[in-house]
């Protein structure tokens, strides 16, 4: 039983939010028949209030109707509707359909960029994108070649566009944007190419620039105030985003924004995660290397940053920051507090206070993570929230030009960008996992503008001593800090999650299979197998009277780059090739959209 104390939170941040957030995107959001913004709502809960397909019928349900996209390579995020009409996306050249829902996915119209080809091998870890955004009658598309354009919702005219960044210097796109206010907020890709990360704001109206935020460099190109913006608390003082770096290596200190965004319309402020520095030889960049692998709440206005909280500094693993900040408001010591949960590739799952930046909670959401033995908790200590660093698994202690062994997790993480989801029923998170350890050797490399930047090779393979498989599907308490229930998986789970108030989790497999799971217990209730494996996100919807399921199949990916790819040299794709050569066995390239109901 929630408190009124509880309620009346609630309303004030409804209250808040019609004032504060796209009105127009606010109010699609509030109609669960729809699914108009990739994360499910601003807070990137995930969550459906729909309950008619619910853990006691969910076993029946069918195949409704499919849509091919016309394209292979791995098809991350999922299809958005608002009213009649699907929107869904592909994986470059960034196609995007609308669909007619009262005619089982009659195309409306179809937008198809030009893009140069060059910008495919500049890309890391697969031609993924995560998908369209929606405000103001517009669909905001920001393609591979950083091209961000407005269409017209009805027609798909291209009303604006605008180039956030330079292809031929590494910088690309993978993640989708959010709609805020009058703004539309989108990151950049290219860590591996030496990019200095970003967070940009334009103007929805016309694409003209509002505001950059840079990940390090001086004060006025990060947006933070010495004194005001806070990291534990404490001010960050001046020149923080250039004082840990030697030189200039800021320049090209890598920090990129290809992650989530969600944003809390009572605080005013976003929250998203920068990735890993540049290069992966952490021998190469001495210092924290502020702010990579960095949790950043800023003000949506201007772009000012209030709170940061850097979860790994001097990064000697690749474990990038950019996974999603999941915002609920739950009860500890009595009171209730308005919480950030994160799921970091470091294995480390976080509990903070949205508004303040205080650090809750961080434990390990992996029981094979072992490159430390936690974050320091105490306040008054001088490595307060630091993780303590094992020296075995340290490849900076170890030294360049030595292979690392058995550092789990592996470089893409206990959880890559593939999202969690949240229920308010249960107070439970529904984590897609991945249970994968490394070789790791760093090497010296050089900075060319737009060639790759990496100095590392990787092995990847399974965690010793445990289930055999590479991945779990998981139930996590963020106030306690512990693993409810776990699924064991043969891959990694590399889908977005779906948590509905029929108390049914949806998610999907690298073989595949779309799974539906009890909320409560993690007790497999369905399974479907689609034609390619899944790391798309499971979204619902109901037209009709009806509620469907649906999610898109086509394996890819950095776990299904080798596929995805074609290909077959084990240190591939990072090291991704060795690891899930196996996936061959059970999968192949696909693009296709699969939409589930319950039968008449």
């Amino acid at each position: 039983m929630k408190s009124l104390k509880y309620l009346t939170s609630v309303l004030a941040i409804c209250s808040a939010t019609g004032a504060l957030a796209n009105a127009d995107l606010q109010s699609q959001i509030d109609n669960p028949a729809q699914w108009a913004i990739q994360t499910g709502d601003y807070e990137n809960q995930r969550y459906s209030e729909l309950a008619q397909i619910n853990a006691d019928n969910v076993g029946d349900m069918q195949v409704a109707w499919t849509f091919s996209t016309g394209v292979l390579r791995g098809h991350e995020g999922s299809p958005l509707v608002v009213g009649d009409v699907m929107y869904v996306h592909t994986p470059f050249p960034n196609t995007v359909y609308a669909l007619d829902l009262t005619q089982e996915g009659k195309i409306i119209w179809k937008y198809e960029p030009k893009q140069d080809p060059n910008v495919i091998p500049v890309m890391c870890c697969d031609t993924v994108n995560r998908g369209v955004a929606y405000a103001d009658g517009k669909i905001f598309l920001h393609q591979a070649d950083t091209t961000v354009v407005a269409l017209d919702a009805n027609t798909g005219e291209a009303l604006w566009s605008v180039k956030n960044g330079d292809p031929s210097k590494g910088e690309t796109n993978t993640a989708t944007v959010m709609p805020v206010k009058d703004k539309v907020i989108v990151g950049i890709s290219g860590g591996e190419f030496g990019v200095r990360g970003s967070v940009t704001a334009y103007n929805m109206e016309d694409g003209s620039l509002a505001w950059r935020a840079y990940s390090m460099g001086p004060d006025s190109d990060i947006l933070f105030d010495p004194d005001t913006t806070t990291h534990l608390g404490q001010p960050v003082g001046a020149d923080s985003g250039t004082n840990t770096w030697e030189g200039d290596q800021w320049m090209i200190g890598g920090g990129t924004t290809w992650g989530w965004y969600s944003y809390d319309a009572e605080a005013d402020l976003i929250y998203y995660g920068t990735g890993n520095p540049s290069t992966w030889n952490p021998a190469q960049r001495p210092g924290d290397n502020r702010w990579s692998m960095t949790i950043m709440a800023r003000d949506p206005d201007d772009g000012m940053a209030k709170w940061v909280y850097q979860m790994t500094p001097h990064d000697e693993w690749d474990y990038d920051g950019i996974n999603e900040m999941i915002l609920t408001d739950q009860e500890i010591d009595g009171a209730i507090r308005p919480l950030l949960t994160h799921f970091d590739r470091n294995g480390l799952a976080y509990t903070l206070d949205r508004v303040t930046g205080e650090l809750i909670l961080a434990e390990k959401f992996d029981p094979a993570v072992n490159w430390t033995t936690g974050v320091d908790m105490d306040p008054n200590s001088e490595t307060y929230g630091r993780p303590a660093v094992v020296a075995a698994y340290s490849t900076e202690q170890n030294g360049e030009d030595v292979n690392s062994t058995g550092i789990c997790p592996a470089a893409l993480g206990s959880k890559d960008q593939q999202p969690a989801s949240y229920s308010p029923k249960t107070e439970l998170f529904y984590v897609p996992t991945n249970h994968v350890c490394m070789d790791y050797e760093p090497f010296r490399v050089s900075y060319t503008a737009g060639q790759p930047y990496v100095g590392a090779t990787l092995a990847m393979y399974p965690a010793p001593d445990s289930h055999g498989g590479m991945g779990n599907f998981i139930a996590w308490d963020n106030i306690a800090g512990e693993i409810k229930w776990s699924i064991p998986e043969q891959f990694s789970v590399w889908s977005g999650a779906l948590a509905t108030a029929g108390d049914v989790v949806f998610y999907g497999t690298l073989e595949g299979y779309l799974k539906a799971v009890s909320a409560d217990t993690g007790e497999e209730l369905y399974r479907f197998k689609t034609p390619s494996g899944i790391i798309g996100n499971v979204m619902t919807y109901e037209q009709a009277g009806k509620q469907y399921v649906a999610v898109l199949s086509g394996v890819g990916g950095w776990a299904g780059i080798g596929l995805a790819a074609g290909l077959t040299n084990p240190n591939d794709g990072l090291g991704a090739v060795g690891g899930y050569s196996a996936l061959s066995d059970y999968t192949a390239l696909g693009g296709q959209l699969t939409v589930f109901t319950l039968p008449d």
